[in-house]
């Protein structure tokens, strides 16, 4: 009977995980290139009273043990890296994934991290940056009298801009996007700022052109939105904080039983 109070506790943490993981989800529907997390569980230890096979008779063996199972645990947060959906935006510095890949940036401290939010800004030097200000690599940077609504950003990732020359208009190519990839997207590390960096279990990038070796083809002045569908997560919220309301009434239960062997009398 201690063992339920005890199971029914484990329930309750594991559902109030798996709740806050539906509020981070529903608290970022609206964040660029945000992916959807999911809670993965798995149930604990258990007591074995009698192993399954245990001689019976001289002839014959139990066909079926006896296990006591002890609750669930939070085993893993598996992020979901299907395709947002492509919102326009009209800026000449947004850009959008469809398809694999990510965006490489460079943080203050010389490290790389990872990203698919593609609401880039121009410096006042003429870099492509984030809205943090990380430098987007490779570094793509404007001639400094370029004209501003002339930037162009091909599916392949090549940037050209115009800038005046002799009473014209010239188009000059500026640099290319790259973009990379791994072995096992999961298992990236995320840092908030919707980046992510480099696991052990993510495997190392492999780069590649937007359109090429299997990378997602770039969107010029579109950005990429969050994949969370608000139906499911609402659904999902629901069947947890009836799970939740489950494991405390197995709890209420124990306890009730406890206070009726309590007041037993001779």
């Amino acid at each position: 009977m201690v063992r339920s109070l005890w199971t029914g506790a484990a329930g309750m943490n594991g559902q109030q995980a798996n709740i806050d993981t539906i509020a981070n989800n529903l608290a970022n529907v609206n964040t660029t290139g945000f992916k959807q997390v999911r809670a993965d569980f798995e149930d604990l230890i258990y007591q074995t009273i009698r192993l399954a096979g245990t001689p019976a008779t001289e002839d014959t063996v139990t066909p079926i043990g006896i296990q006591m199972g002890h609750g669930v645990k939070q085993a893993a947060s598996q992020r979901i890296f299907t395709q947002g959906s492509p919102q326009a935006t009209e800026s000449v510095s947004d850009l959008a994934i469809m398809g694999e890949g990510f965006f490489r940036v460079q943080l203050y401290d010389g490290t790389y991290a990872y990203t698919r939010n593609g609401a880039f800004s121009i410096d006042s030097t003429g870099r492509l940056v984030t809205a943090q200000g990380y430098w987007v690599l490779p570094d793509i940077v404007m001639p400094e009298n370029f004209l501003r609504n002339s930037v162009n950003v091909t599916q392949t990732g090549a940037v050209s801009v115009k800038v005046p020359l002799d009473g014209r208009e010239e188009e000059v190519a500026v640099g290319q996007i790259e973009l990379y990839r791994f072995p096992n997207p999961p298992g990236l590390t995320a840092l908030g700022e919707n980046l992510f960096k480099v696991s052990e279990a993510s495997g190392e990038p492999i780069p590649g052109r937007p359109g090429f070796d299997g990378m997602g083809k770039t969107l010029h002045k579109f950005l990429e939105m969050s994949n969370v569908s608000t139906v499911n997560e609402m659904v999902s919220l629901i069947v947890a904080q009836r799970a939740y309301e489950f494991n405390s009434r197995t709890i209420q239960t124990s306890d009730n039983m406890l206070g009726t062997a309590t007041s037993l009398k001779r």
